[in-house]
C-alpha cells in the first residue's frame, strides 16, 4: 500500500525520432520541436521537446510502475517551467501527498527535474487503484 510522503523516482529521456513521432500522431507539429535552423532563432536556441511528451511519461509510471498496474488515472495540474531537449536524461520524481483510502484514491505530487536539479515540470495527479491504495 502507498502512503504519504512516499516517493519513486524515474529517469527518463526521449529522442529526436520520439519527439518527431508524438508530433505525427497529436499533429503538434511547431516547427521549434522539429526545425532545428527554426528553433536556433528563438529564445530556445534548439529545438525544444513538447510539454506535453515529457508529462506523458506520468501516465506510463501511475500504469505500470507506481502505485502500478491496475492504476487509473484520474486528474492532473500542470506547470512547464524550463525547457526539455531531447537526449538528456531527466529525473521524474513522484511524491505522495495525500491518500483517500476510502475512495482508494491518492493525490501525487509530480515533478520533473533537469541534470542540474531544476524543475522542468511540476504538477499534481489524483489516481485510483483499489488493489494498492485501500483501507
Amino acid at each position: 500500500m502507498i502512503q504519504v510522503n512516499e516517493n519513486y523516482v524515474h529517469k527518463f529521456q526521449f529522442s529526436q525520432e520520439e519527439v518527431a513521432q508524438f508530433a505525427q500522431v497529436t499533429g503538434d507539429k511547431n516547427p521549434v520541436h522539429l526545425d532545428e535552423a527554426y528553433a536556433a532563432k528563438t529564445m530556445f536556441k534548439r529545438p525544444i521537446m513538447h510539454g506535453m511528451l515529457s508529462a506523458s511519461l506520468f501516465s506510463k509510471v501511475f500504469g505500470t510502475l507506481f502505485p502500478g498496474e491496475g492504476t487509473i488515472y484520474l486528474k492532473q495540474s500542470l506547470n512547464f517551467l524550463k525547457p526539455m531537449y531531447v537526449d538528456t536524461t531527466y529525473e521524474a520524481v513522484f511524491t505522495v501527498k495525500e491518500v483517500l483510502a476510502d475512495k482508494n484514491r491518492a493525490v501525487i505530487e509530480t515533478v520533473i527535474k533537469n541534470p542540474d536539479g531544476l524543475v522542468c515540470t511540476s504538477g499534481e495527479a489524483t489516481v485510483m487503484n483499489p488493489d494498492k491504495i485501500k483501507n
